[in-house]
This record gives C-alpha cells, structure tokens and sequence, in this order.
C-alpha cells in the first residue's frame, strides 16, 4: 500500500530557527564576521560565515554558552518585509546577502526575521514563534569546515559551522553516541585493520582488494550467482568500454557525461562505462527472439566508472569505480507485474538472510525525463501495482526517478539505525526504443520488449563496505575471511595442533595455525583482534583427551569438546548462513 513520506517540518523549522540563534551568537562573539546563509540540514544545521579568524574546537564551548545565553532570554523571531531597495541598504557591507538580494527581480518585497531588537537576517523562513520553544532543544557545535560560497571554487572560501539538533538533550544524546560507534565501525578504519581493502594515493576512490577483502568478495559473488541460477537468470559480461555512438543512442551523453572518463581510439571518442545497460541492450539485439524467450532474464557483475568529487569519496561507500551486480531482463507488457513481483521477492529473500530491515520508496518521473506521457503512466503504474499486489508499504518520492524510467528504491536499516540506497528495481520503455529491440509475438509479428533494469547488493563494493560497518568487522561464520584459527598452548602441542587444522582445511574451511612460541594470553588476544568467529586452543589436556577448546565471539568459551561435534556445528553454521 502506498503511504507518503513523513517529514518532520517542526523539528525542521526549530532546526532553522537554531540556525539564527547560532548565526547572532557568532556576531556577539565575533562582530567583523559577514553572515552568509544558515539552512537545516538532516542532523541539525549549519551556518556559512565569512572571518578572518579560524573558528578552533576550543572555541566551540564558548560559541554553545553564547547561544544558550540568547535562547534563555525567550526573544521572538519576529518577521519584516521591505523593499529590494532597503535591503540593499540594511546590507551594504555585506557582499554575500547583496548579492542574493540583487538576483531577486525588480521591484520585489525582501523578507527579514528579527531575533530580539538587535539581529536580523535574510531569510524566507518559516521559524517558531520564539526562542522559548526552542530551549529545551539538544544541541551541539561538532566541526568547522571550508565551503566555497555557492558550493564553487571560483568564490571565496567560507567557514561553514555545522551543528547537531534535536528535539531533546536525549536524542542528541543518542545520535551522539550513534556518530561515536559509527567511526568505530568506519569501513576505512576497518579495512585497514583487518586487511580487507586499500586505498592508494596513487587512485583514489578506486580500492585495491586485499586477500581477506577478495575472500569476502567472492563469498558474496558466489552467493549472488547461486540465487540468480535457482532464479532464472543467464550470466553474461560486456565491454567496460565502448564508443560515443552508444552513449548517445542511450542517452546516457546528454544526461551523465559529466560523470564519464572518455578515451580516444582510432580518432573516435569511447567512454568507461558508467552502467552496464546499454551493454546489456547489445546482447539482447545479438539475435532475434520470439515471445517464446521471454521473459528473458541476463544477469552481469559488471565493472563501472564513475566521476566522483573527492570530497564525497568513503572508504567502499563511495567510490569512483564499483561492480554492479545488475541484470536486465527483457519482456512483454502482460509480464511487467509479475517480473516485479519476482525481483522485489529476491531482493527481500537476499536482505533477510543478511538480517537486514528495509524499507521501499517509489521515484516517479523527473524533470530530465526522456519519453512520452503514455509510457512513463504505464511504467509507474507497473510498478506501482506490483507493490500493491504484494501488499507492500511504500514511500513515493516524486520525481525522483531515473531520466529512462521510474524505479523501485531499497533502503537498508543497519544496527546503528541508519539507512542506505540498495537494491533498485527500473522500469524502462525508452531503451528498447532507441535501440530498436524487437521480438516476435504470437501473431507472427515484430514487437517491442520492456526492459527492467535492477540491482540486489547495488553495487558489491558498497554493500561490501555496508557489511563491514554493519557487522563491525566480525563477520559471520559463512562470511568471515578465516573462519578458525588454532592455537597451541605450548610448543610441544604444535603437532596436535597442526593435525586439527589440517582436518578442517582439508574439509575447507579457512583456517589457520598459530605455533608461535609465545603467552597463549598474546596469541588469543592477537587473534581476537582480527574479529574471528572461532579460536581452537589446544594443550597438554586436550591432546591427552583427543579433545580441544573453544573461545567464539560473545564470550563463548568452552573446553573438553569433540572435534566432531564442533565441525557438524560449523557445518551447520555455513549451510544455513548464520547471522
């Protein structure tokens, strides 16, 4: 069923209203400072300020006093409007607000918002009516950092003052502690520590695997491929370059060349492919089909490129190059809801085993569009009915769609509570057309298939990068790079302990040995240190009972155990994909 996408307007407003409190605290405490602009964001606000002086963390107590001291006086937010022509002049030695008061047409009414008698400040608003609501607001200055004026490098460089807001001191309490367990949980930090990834200077945001990092990879790759055989689906791979002609018969030249790394070829311009549909287009068109091969369903984990500026760039989060694990399947218009239904059933059954929650919102047309009225109804519609067969609640984001269709979004809930864009499920009637694709229908004539673009894990490094946070390196059994490690108590254990990992490698698992010559104590808490599911710690008692000991995540620890029973429990563990 459908249900609208709640948004919290009031804590948005108070958020805004926070914004001028911050922006008059700045002026009491550093009055050369010109005001900029101040807007809510999803985490509290931030306000952009021209100073000479660098605002230091150790000023950031004395800046939160200076607004608390303002908000305990309970002044009004009063608004006035005036003409274009005493704005100016309210604003004369202030190039930032001249300058977006000049851009308003002639003629046109300007809107102040006054905090008390002495602060004002361009503004549309809306705010509360009074400083007194926002008091029991929790709040908190967390970093300063550059920003151009207008986000280009053109323009001076700002200091943009970012803060936390909440209704209460409890919820900025929580997402405090939530932020503090987040850097803990950081890909980048991770990866680094437990050897998954790298990033090289030499290119950044485009990851190096390491060989931890590649055993987990495939782990998810093999797991990918067996849902999609049992599902139907053929696996193919394309070009990751192909030449300008393409791009522009898919339209992807006109709206994401910005985003493209070109090369020239024989004179030609060729481009790295930033998606693997057009790709997918060319292996449907390599022969003809009939009604008979629909729906037909090909699947790719394909590599793609992508411009990202570097200030976005995170760990696997955002990267400039990542494999996609798409698939296209091409059909007829009777067969649209049920392939929906199909591919929105997979991507829950891939989520679940991951644990995860989810939510799903459906983007409609956007401004950018490409394609008739007639055809992007029938798409959204589509898609649309699919999710209310299902009996499926869903958010609709108007607009938000991609330039060739509608789409079907998966947003995933990790253990901290935050949410990320996944799996994606795309309607497209336009592709087919400029590719002129074609099968044979049952009456013996040409007809036009409709292609679904979607995606599970969305980009594998990203749900990779996903995984790592959301698990905090210690991935489950099925997932972890070593899944045992066995350690002697003493050097005449060695042998003992070399046959148990032999066994359980030879049974493949990825187990290793440590039979160093140091304090078991080092050993395990060396070990521990690299997130392992299990340690085997075997010495003069365990070799003496043909028995061995354990120490698992969650502060399992158990000795005289059987062997054989533990493998039958690890065999379980990986057969089921324990979380």
């Amino acid at each position: 069923m459908e249900i609208k996408q709640q948004h919290d307007v009031e804590l948005e407003k108070a958020r805004h209203s926070m914004a001028h409190i911050l922006a008059k605290a700045i002026m009491s405490l550093y009055p050369q400072t010109k005001l900029t602009i101040g807007p809510a964001i999803e985490d509290g606000f931030y306000y952009d300020i021209d100073l000479d002086h660098s605002i230091t963390p150790e000023e950031y107590s004395a800046i939160e006093k200076k607004m608390k001291e303002i908000l305990n006086k309970g002044e009004n937010f009063e608004r006035k409007v005036v003409s274009k022509e005493e704005a100016l002049k309210l604003f004369a030695g202030n190039p930032f607000k001249t300058e977006i008061i000049n851009e308003l047409p002639a003629g046109e009414e300007v809107s102040l918002y006054y905090t008390g008698d002495d602060f004002f400040d361009l503004c549309r608003g809306p705010h509360v009516e009074s400083a007194r609501q926002l008091q029991n607001m929790g709040f908190k200055i967390h970093s300063v950092n550059g920003a151009y004026w207008r986000g280009s490098e053109k323009n001076k460089m700002l200091q943009r003052v970012y803060c936390y807001a909440f209704k209460t001191k409890k919820d900025l309490a929580d997402y405090v502690t939530m932020i503090e367990e987040a850097k803990k949980r950081d890909n980048r930090k991770l990866g680094r520590e437990l050897k998954l990834f790298m990033i090289s200077p030499e290119g950044p945001g485009f990851p190096f695997y390491l060989p931890n990092g590649m055993t987990v990879r495939n782990l998810l790759i093999d797991y990918w491929r067996e849902i999609h055989r049992e599902a139907g689906y053929k696996e193919v791979m394309t070009p990751i370059m192909l030449n300008r002609h393409l791009w522009e018969t898919s339209g992807h030249w006109d709206h994401y060349q910005k985003n493209m790394y070109t090369s020239t070829i024989d004179d030609e311009t060729y481009a790295i492919k930033p998606m693997n549909c057009p790709g997918g287009v060319l292996v449907y068109k390599n022969e003809p089909h009939s009604y008979r091969d629909l729906p037909l369903r090909v699947g790719e984990l394909g590599l793609v490129h992508r411009y990202e500026k570097s200030g976005e760039l995170g760990g696997l989060l955002r990267v400039r190059c990542f494999t996609q694990d798409d698939a296209h399947i091409f059909m007829m218009p009777s067969q649209i809801k049920d392939e929906i239904k199909g591919v929105v059933d997979l991507i829950d059954k891939v989520y679940k085993i991951f644990n995860f929650d989810y939510h799903i919102e459906l983007s409609t047309r956007p401004e950018n569009s490409m394609g008739s009225d007639e055809d992007w109804e029938l798409a959204t519609t589509g898609l649309r009915d699919a999710l209310d067969e299902l009996g499926r609640d869903y958010v609709v984001n108007e607009g938000d769609g991609a330039f060739y269709g509608p789409k079907i979004d998966f947003h995933l809930t990790d253990t901290l509570g935050r949410t990320w864009q996944c799996g994606t499920i795309q309607l497209d009637f336009q592709l087919p057309q400029r590719f002129e694709l074609e099968y044979i229908g049952e009456d013996g004539s040409k007809h036009r298939p409709i292609m679904i673009h979607r995606v599970v894990y969305g980009s594998l490094d990203r749900f990779m990068g996903l995984l790592i946070e959301n698990f905090a390196g210690a991935f489950p059994l099925w997932l972890a790079p070593e899944q045992i490690r066995v350690l002697s108590l003493t050097e005449r254990n060695n042998d003992y302990a070399h046959s148990i990992k032999e066994k359980l490698f030879d049974l493949g698992f990825r187990v290793e040995e440590d039979l160093r010559n140091e304090k078991i104590g080092y050993k395990i808490r060396e070990a521990m240190s690299m997130k392992l599911p299990y340690l085997i710690i075997v010495g003069d008692e365990e070799e003496a009972n043909g028995t061995i000991s354990i120490r698992g995540r969650g502060f399992e620890n158990k000795s005289g155990l059987n062997l054989s029973d533990f493998i039958e429990r690890l065999k379980n563990e990986v057969k089921t994909k324990k979380i």
